[in-house]
């Protein structure tokens, strides 16, 4: 069994050397990963870099447009529009690395539980996952958080029901295959409980593909959770965030653009960076695109 079980886990970690080695010569995906990096770094120093409260306000500054003090100006009540990017990144960091966190964990469960048990309850459990793919991610989102009430932990709560069924996919299709390798009768046969085989020998073996699942799933949180905000069921103000200044910037559209313009480019960029590390994950993890 040690032989067997050990040959795995050296593939495994070899894969997984080929993957980062070859994903860090990819330059789209180093350009990725530096603009979540600097975005990341950002939100973290926002208490030290911001020039401002971005609460304070100032009416007299209100609506000044960018330079001087206030290098992008600042909104309808005279807030630092910098100060509020900076504190407004925090928001969507946390709600999409929170929310997509918590899909990985419960939506990985059930999709490698579904798939290692398989029968009746597989396609129980896979038809339940497919009412859920069928409603769009903004869709049950709005509907969820309607219903809990805007705030952080139901935001994270209703974006992270919309990826568990994505996630339950993707963990259960190398399950279904796995559980049929040598390393896993081998354990049946040594009397290895259920548990410990799924979570010791097949959680591993898939982690790559549910890794990548994630890091794409990260954008999709991020403009969920700006839409959400964008309508008015985000994160209460005067918190900032970036789907809010984008519709507070949408009142003032043509007066001063800026309000809008400069959210909704922080927005793009963290998606752009996110789907760019994805892709590039994807790539080195996938053995058909690395021609092997």
């Amino acid at each position: 069994m040690s032989a067997t079980a050990e040959a795995p886990a050296i593939q495994r970690v070899s894969g997984w050397r080929k993957a980062l080695g070859k994903a860090r010569s990819n330059p789209t995906t180093l350009v990725g990963a530096v603009i979540c990096l600097v975005i990341l770094l950002a939100a973290i120093l926002a208490p030290w870099i911001a020039p401002h409260d971005p609460a304070e306000q100032d009416i007299i500054s209100r609506l000044a447009p960018p330079g001087g003090e206030y290098p992008l100006g600042t909104d309808q009540f005279g807030r630092d529009i910098l100060s509020r990017l900076l504190w407004g990144a925090q928001i969507s960091l946390t709600v999409s690395l929170g929310a997509i966190a918590v899909a990985c964990v419960i939506g990985g469960s059930i999709g490698m539980v579904s798939g290692y048990i398989g029968g009746r309850f597989d396609l129980f459990v896979m038809q339940v996952m497919d009412v859920l793919l069928s409603f769009p991610s903004l869709i049950l989102g709005l509907i969820v958080v309607a219903l809990l009430g805007p705030d952080l932990v139901n935001l994270v709560v209703a974006i992270a029901l919309t990826a568990i069924a994505p996630f339950a996919r993707i963990a259960r299709a190398p399950t279904l295959a796995l559980k049929e390798r040598a390393f896993v009768e081998a354990g049946h046969a040594l009397g290895y409980s259920h548990l410990r085989i799924i979570f010791r020998h097949i959680l591993p073996n898939i982690l790559p593909e549910v890794m990548v699942m994630a890091s794409l799933w990260m954008a999709t949180a991020v403009r969920v959770e700006a839409s959400l905000s964008f309508i008015g069921l985000g994160v209460k103000p005067p918190t900032p965030t970036w789907g809010g200044m984008t519709r507070d910037g949408f009142e003032n559209i043509l007066d001063s653009p800026w309000l809008a313009i400069f959210p909704g480019m922080a927005i793009l960029l963290l998606v752009l960076g996110l789907n760019m590390v994805g892709d590039g994950l994807r790539d080195a993890t996938d053995p058909k695109l690395r021609n092997e």
